[in-house]
């Protein structure tokens, strides 16, 4: 029985949250790592699957070794040697072999899915991506646009301009802007295997086929006299040499994970392709959330069975769809005011169907949801009638403006605070305009309590999400659409 150490990267700010997942769904209690946005679990290589299911991280990887004080030595040289020499020393064995398992489990979903491939539906189903927690990733051309995909940039800095060729450094910004961290992923390639093709894997009968690699270097810290493209460099150079793998930037078969936080080192295989916060989403909005914070949200209000949960600024149906996958006991209402938001999550509501469908057609009853194009500040419900309402509110950045917010907000917490039941009902928002939600929230103030705050990363922009009690206070009535 092999045990393997995981590492996840979960939402910023939402790391307590997987924390208590992981202890529920596999009884495996996590270490939350200093660098933000990771946590540490040890379980079982059997249990891979169900790892792979777990709702709040983004990305898996097996840890090889972790230095919780690794000592970088200070000239630029000698600090790249020691990493070079690390590769040697390293335990690879058994997380080698939890990825050729979490490899046999992504093949395994493969064949199930290549069935029909001739008919036009199952290609859609295809293209869903990141069924049961996402192993299968087949549809990697649709990146969402957003800052947390790396994107290939120009180097900076003077020490970066005579990095050899082939080596490509992509920059994916997923920390607070106070934090001057390097987050660079670069791909090993030596100049004198440039120009192999796939094609050059395919041995002969009988002869292993040679495995494809690349490193990947996330360094965050000021203390360093390395950058990430040379640390990623030389430390692929050492693991190609030790392994005899061949260097290749998109066709690899092995990601090597080189986290540098200060002075804290870990060496990991990548488990995941793609992220799987894209379980859900197949028509995306020009401000989609992602799926893994969309459930530490909903999370954070405890949803009990019967609760009515609505979401009046839907977008895509981030929230609400995910909601209903995870606790299908509520019912779940999302509505927004733009008819095209409501028809993109419709689109995604159809492909959830879809996908419960080539799962299971004995279970495949639909989900409990209903979406409604409608007027956040006048909501066609009951006063009075809701449980928990959750919802993504507008930045004022892609969409509206921070002075149309200076309005709204208000007029939002008042028609949320009429709908929700005296007492019992909670309101978790998310906005990055913290300042006009702070205001908008002194003048509800006696009908919305805030209870708590996570901070939490989207996108590169600093944000918070608010969870509010709803007290016992009467809220003002509106015109009635009964």
């Amino acid at each position: 029985e092999v045990a393997a150490v995981i590492g996840a990267t979960v939402p910023t700010g939402f790391e307590q949250t997987a924390a208590e997942e992981v202890q529920e769904k596999l009884g495996s209690a996590s270490r939350i790592s200093r660098d933000r946005g990771k946590i540490y679990f040890e379980v079982p290589a059997r249990s891979l699957p169900q790892v792979h299911r777990l709702r709040s991280v983004d990305n898996l990887f097996v840890v090889v070794q972790e230095f919780k004080d690794y000592q970088f030595k200070e000239n630029k040289e000698d600090a790249l040697k020691d990493l070079e020499d690390l590769v040697k020393k390293l335990p690879w064995t058994n997380p080698l072999k939890v990825w050729e398992l979490n490899n046999s489990l992504k093949k395994k979903k493969t064949k199930r899915k290549k069935h029909n491939l001739q008919s036009p539906a199952s290609r859609e189903k295809l293209n869903d991506g990141g069924e049961e927690g996402g192993a299968d990733q087949n549809n990697t051309n649709d990146q969402e646009d957003c800052a947390q995909n790396p994107v290939a940039v120009e180097p900076t800095g003077g020490q970066d301009t005579g990095k050899p060729q082939g080596v490509i450094s992509r920059n994916g910004v997923e920390e607070e802007e106070d934090n001057e961290q390097s987050d660079v992923k670069v791909e090993e390639q030596a100049s004198s295997e440039s120009g192999t093709k796939t094609g050059d894997s395919q041995t002969g009968e009988g002869e292993a086929k040679v495995l494809r690699f690349r490193v990947t270097c996330n360094r965050a810290g000021d203390k360093h006299s390395f950058t990430s493209n040379e640390a990623a460099r030389d430390f692929g150079g050492a693991v190609q040499e030790h392994f005899q793998w061949k260097a290749d930037m998109t066709n690899f078969d092995v990601e090597v994970l080189l986290n540098i936080h200060n002075n804290e080192v870990v060496v990991g295989i990548a488990l995941t392709e793609e992220s799987l916060h894209r379980r859900n989403i197949t028509h995306f909005g020009p401000t989609t959330l992602r799926s893994t914070l969309a459930y530490g949200m909903l999370r954070l209000c405890d949803p009990q069975p019967t609760d009515i949960i609505v979401d009046p600024m839907c977008g895509t149906g981030a929230i609400p769809i995910e909601g209903a996958a995870e606790w299908p006991y509520c019912y779940h209402i999302a509505g927004d005011n733009s008819p095209q938001a409501v028809k993109r999550a419709a689109n995604n509501i159809c492909s959830l169907l879809r996908k419960n469908e080539s799962k299971d057609s004995s279970t495949a009853l639909g989900v409990p949801l209903d979406i409604i194009q409608w007027d956040i500040c006048n909501l066609p419900l009951r006063t009075g009638s809701v449980d928990i309402v959750v919802t993504d509110m507008p930045f004022g950045k892609r969409i509206g403006s921070k002075k149309k917010n200076w309005d709204l907000y208000p007029a939002c917490l008042m028609e949320m605070g009429r709908i929700c039941t005296p007492g019992t009902g909670r309101a978790v928002l998310l906005t990055q305009d913290k300042k006009c939600f702070a205001k908008a929230l002194s003048r509800v103030g006696h009908i919305w309590r805030r209870a708590q705050t996570v901070w939490v990363n989207v996108g590169g922009l600093h944000a918070a999400v608010y969870l509010l009690r709803r007290t016992w206070e009467r809220a003002e009535e509106r015109r009635s659409f009964w």
